[in-house]
């Protein structure tokens, strides 16, 4: 498995001749995510070494990676990250950054469940530790490892994510997560269903790192 991520924008960094067609009618900020995602992508498709292709893109926005190559993108302000194994070594990726702060009023009854709701509001408080945020982060990771699979949408209430903590500090901390799947999930090669995912977190230098592979 290789990584790669990008936390300075080169300002002459230019997506590759097959991605143009994408982003032709993209705004600015897009234009960079998009672009320095995959920039990643091929520093990490590098890294197992692999050519340098254009990552192509499907029809709900996914990304395309080459023939067996199995992967996860991930953007927000300030941060671009690419995560990518051989597909013969494993069957998903899913990787999601997220700032750490807090979300947006009304946001976290729309992407939690009520146990969750109740952990968040006896967890750790006065910690500093956005732990909404992380919640939704790692959603959106169990999401990104999911679709691949299945093909198929997630909603935000068809996954129960639980938390542990290894380490916490001010501002920052890390640990494990576990994401039980509330609706019939994909089959593994033993033919039984997978009912859950497992992943870690991260949270430093003002962001939050999910990340789950399914090997």
């Amino acid at each position: 498995m290789a990584a790669a991520e990008l936390t300075a924008y080169p300002e002459d960094l230019k997506p590759h001749p097959g991605e143009e067609h994408l982003i032709a009618r993209s705004v600015e900020k897009r234009r960079r995510d998009f672009i320095g995602a995959r920039y990643c992508a091929r520093q990490a498709l590098a890294q197992l070494g692999e050519p340098a292709v254009a990552i192509g893109k499907g029809g709900t926005g996914e990304p395309v990676f080459p023939r067996g190559i199995v992967g996860s993108l991930t953007h927000c302000d300030g941060y671009r990250a690419a995560a990518l194994g051989h597909k013969l070594r494993f069957r998903s990726i899913g990787i999601d950054a997220e700032p750490h702060d807090r979300l947006p009023d009304g946001v976290l009854d729309s992407v939690s469940l009520p146990p969750e709701r109740e952990w968040l509001s006896t967890v750790r408080p006065g910690t500093g530790l956005h732990l909404d945020r992380l919640l939704f982060c790692a959603k959106e990771a169990t999401y990104k490892v999911w679709f691949p699979l299945t093909g198929k949408w997630l909603g935000f209430e068809d996954a129960h994510i639980t938390f542990t903590v290894d380490e916490e500090s001010a501002g920052g901390g890390s640990g494990t997560f576990h994401s039980d799947l509330l609706v019939p999930g994909p089959v593994t090669d033993g033919g039984a269903p997978l009912t859950s995912f497992d992943g870690r977190w991260l949270i430093s230098d003002g962001l939050i790192l999910t990340a789950i592979v399914e090997g």
